[in-house]
């Protein structure tokens, strides 16, 4: 028995470790008797729990390693010259501790040691001013990497100035894949978090979306609109502020633009800032914007398309509470 438990391998997170104790508990047939647990039984849980706290402190190590690499990438203080816009360069060791890192921290555990170690301060600091644009979106993707669902790592993110730096690149970076990269860290720290909307809003967030979506990034817009559906439902007490910068007005252009998916998220939006709102029906209601008959156009071009039908309940929503309350017989939208 103790040469067959010597041999036996160890597993290698906590996870194995219990699954060995549940199959050793149901073992035997009845209730086990109490007995003395014995050395040999002991040595090998000993070896057991001693391998899983080895690769924990591994991870730690690992972490501290690729800081160390970072800190030795001087280049953010070489200026940006000779980036080309949009194209991806030859990965680096600064590239590959950065991929290396979001993976790590996809544990949530490591996250918030990566952010006591001073990882998310050299990320801020260094990263996110670096020259190349493969280093400045890997650094976005990880800030976004911790702070999803991570408070106590959003809040300190937040108080080390993260979100003016995000939305500087989100509405002004060269390189396309950083505005998107920092775009989704500006998600992860606003998102149902409010320390985040309030810096957020400091910073003019809603100007920033509202060029996202006018940018000719499609993942730019795409992600913009729905973010600022996601804070305006969850939000309302800021639907006034919106309005009043004119995003009826900008949302009503976009719409006009050629068809593309990401108009879902703006006709909810705009649904958003009509209910309960008598200033975003006064915008929807003039006459200059054309929206009654752009949406029964739009409605009539969705009728039958599978994948639109969401779009279309926006088109019916929007149109009811904008027109249908003020022209009872105005079937427009079932014709």
């Amino acid at each position: 028995m103790a040469e067959d438990q010597r041999n036996r391998r160890h597993p290698q997170n906590l996870q194995g470790v219990l699954r060995l104790a549940v199959e050793a508990g149901s073992a035997a047939d009845g209730p086990a008797p109490l007995e003395p647990m014995s050395e040999e039984r002991k040595e090998w849980l000993r070896g057991a729990l001693a391998e899983v706290a080895k690769g924990q402190i591994s991870e730690v190590e690992q972490m501290k390693e690729c800081m160390r690499v970072l800190l030795r990438d001087g280049g953010c203080e070489r200026g940006r010259e000779g980036e080309e816009d949009g194209v991806d360069e030859e990965e680096g060791e600064t590239e590959q501790a950065l991929e290396f890192l979001s993976e790590l921290c996809e544990n949530l555990d490591n996250a918030r040691d990566l952010m006591t170690l001073g990882g998310l301060d050299l990320c801020m600091s260094q990263c996110l001013n670096h020259p190349q644009g493969s280093v400045r979106w890997r650094a976005a993707q990880l800030i976004a990497c911790c702070a999803q669902n991570m408070p106590e790592v959003q809040c300190h993110l937040v108080g080390q100035g993260a979100l003016p730096k995000l939305l500087q690149l989100t509405d002004s970076d060269p390189h396309p894949t950083v505005r998107v990269k920092s775009l989704y860290a500006v998600s992860c720290l606003v998102r149902e978090q409010e320390v985040g909307l309030r810096a957020f809003l400091s910073h003019d967030g809603f100007s920033v979306l509202m060029r996202g979506m006018q940018s000719d990034n499609e993942k730019l817009r795409t992600k913009s609109a729905f973010l600022l559906l996601n804070l305006l439902t969850a939000h309302p007490v800021h639907k006034d502020t919106v309005i009043s910068m004119g995003m009826v007005q900008q949302l009503v252009a976009i719409l006009r633009t050629p068809h593309s998916h990401f108009h879902e998220h703006v006709l909810g939006a705009l649904c958003c800032l009509v209910e309960e709102s008598p200033l975003g029906l006064r915008d929807c209601r003039s006459p200059t914007l054309g929206l009654e008959d752009l949406l029964s156009q739009r409605a009539n071009e969705l009728q039958g398309r599978e994948e639109c039908q969401e779009e279309l309940e926006y088109c019916k929503r929007l149109h009811s509470s904008c027109f249908q309350a003020r022209q009872p017989d105005d079937n427009a939208m079932d014709r």
